[in-house]
């Protein structure tokens, strides 16, 4: 579905992609795992078309993605849930939820969003601004999922949560993945993503150093000891 091959960006002279080679199928759930600092989100940005490139490729579903602005790659179906969640704060949890919708032209089923997070359904009238942090975040992923994501890109969607809030957004990650919800997931959490995920990639200082199975990386010493807090 994805093909992106020796990606490059940068942030005036400051390189933040050096060559990022990487693949999604179709039906796949995708971790990109990295310190802080490691171009994972420049990454996505790369891909929404919010940051411009300076080299390589991108090909979604055959069609060249450096052709097409953002708003295009959104009609296409590449939904970004952003770092930091970014939820309109004083628009209710339902015009947030049909603001998704209308960003694609989709019609507005509510219902297997709701069902996804029932916290959104008991707080749908209440003002985005009101909910906590853990709420927001389903909020934004259920803004996104609206759209009727063809590759639904998310971008450390546990950042700033407590443990067990963290697990709950990981469980719902997990469980649109079991649907067959095509997702590329980027997360300093390397236990968290490579848990839900079927394959993963390890960044650092833009570039791919490391690829596999999630089972394969989550066992890797070196992921390990860099990112696991274990030798």
């Amino acid at each position: 579905m994805l093909e992106v091959k020796s990606l490059a960006s940068r942030y005036g002279r400051i390189p933040a992609l050096a060559g990022v080679t990487l693949h999604v199928r179709a039906g796949e759930m995708v971790a990109i795992v990295g310190a802080n600092g490691a171009g994972k989100t420049t990454l996505l940005r790369t891909l929404s078309g919010v940051q411009p490139p300076c080299g390589g490729s991108i090909v979604f579903e055959g069609q060249d993605l450096l052709k097409l602005h953002a708003r295009q790659r959104v009609q296409a179906g590449i939904i970004q849930v952003p770092e930091g969640r970014q939820v309109f704060a004083q628009m209710t949890v339902e015009d947030n939820l049909r603001l998704g919708a209308f960003a694609r032209g989709s019609a507005h089923h509510l219902d297997p969003v709701l069902d996804l997070f029932p916290v959104l359904r008991d707080k749908f009238r209440e003002l985005a601004g009101n909910l906590s942090g853990g709420q927001q975040q389903m909020l934004a992923i259920g803004r996104a999922l609206m759209a009727r994501p063809r590759l639904l890109l998310l971008d450390e969607p546990g950042m700033g949560l407590a443990p067990r809030l963290v697990a709950e957004i990981f469980s719902r990650i997990a469980a649109l993945g079991k649907v067959g919800t095509t997702i590329l997931l980027v997360d300093q959490n390397a236990r968290a993503a490579l848990g839900v995920a079927s394959r993963g990639y390890v960044m650092e200082t833009g570039r791919i150093v490391l690829e596999g199975s999630a089972r394969d990386l989550l066992h890797d010493r070196q992921v390990q000891r860099a990112y696991l807090g274990s030798a």
